[in-house]
């Protein structure tokens, strides 16, 4: 009987806490920074297998593309596609509206197509099902998550974690532009990204086993597909020569937070 009342009991305080953080929270979304968080108790990591990755639609950015084989990925560009760009601090969806220029690379000796976008493009997509207009987007204060290191996430009411893991062989800093002070810049190996929320278990994002003068930055938060739930989109080149932007969707998801949907990989090297 005293087990039963001390459980009663116990609940009810719950209760009450979870009533009262309720009422004190603000409806804006908001992100924190958390490091240090091999001290911090994390769920079971639910991981994905290494498979060869299929693109559910392509994705393009205002970038120059060399010809491969008579081919070149600008001519996939066309008004269907939909871009997602930024203008004044916010975010949109809108008709591509883009113009095409061609060249030729004295580096590589390769015939050139440089897609000339009209907005600041965060990237295109061959995805005309999506909604035109602004997009709900979060302001992103720390793009870099290294190992040890948690960023949260609010949105919609659900809090969202970015976990960072992996081996820093050297530390360091530098300057960025609109910095005015050094920020940090880490040699990292055996790197990995979890996504997670309280109430589902860590998902591995992406993982990459070294990079060359590069790291993986967050360069989107918010809801491209108008589903109520967080998609990203992340730069992961790993190599200076080389530039590579993923897309995650959290509609595409069957049973986890958000899908690799699609990435677009661009070399520049001689």
């Amino acid at each position: 009987m005293k087990k039963l009342f001390a459980l009663v009991f116990l609940f009810s305080i719950l209760v009450s806490c979870t009533k009262a953080k309720t009422k004190t929270e603000e409806a804006n979304d908001t992100l924190s920074v958390k490091k240090e968080v091999s001290s911090i108790e994390t769920k079971s990591v639910e991981t994905v297998a290494d498979e060869e990755f299929k693109n559910d639609f392509a994705i393009l950015l205002a970038s120059t593309f060399r010809d491969w084989e008579g081919n070149n990925p600008a001519n996939l560009l066309t008004k269907d596609w939909i871009e997602l760009y930024e203008k004044n601090g916010k975010y949109y969806l809108g008709k591509a509206d883009f113009g095409l220029e061609s060249g030729f690379s004295e580096c590589s000796g390769d015939s050139t197509k440089t897609i000339e976008s009209r907005n600041k493009t965060v990237l295109f997509m061959d995805y005309p099902e999506l909604k035109l207009g602004e997009v709900k987007s979060l302001k992103i204060s720390q793009k870099r998550i290294w190992p040890k290191e948690k960023i949260a996430f609010t949105f919609n009411n659900v809090e969202y974690f970015l976990r960072g893991e992996g081996d820093i062989i050297e530390k360091g800093e530098t300057m960025e532009d609109g910095s005015e002070n050094p920020v940090p810049w880490h040699k990292v190996e055996n790197y990995k990204l979890f996504i997670s929320t309280k109430d589902t278990p860590e998902k591995l994002l992406l993982k990459e086993d070294s990079f060359n003068d590069t790291f993986v930055e967050l360069i989107f938060v918010g809801d491209i597909d108008r589903d109520g739930k967080l998609d990203f989109v992340f730069s992961a080149n790993r190599h200076y020569e080389e530039e590579r932007v993923i897309l995650f969707l959290s509609s595409k998801a069957k049973e986890n937070l958000v899908k690799k949907v699609s990435e677009i990989v661009r070399t520049f090297d001689c």
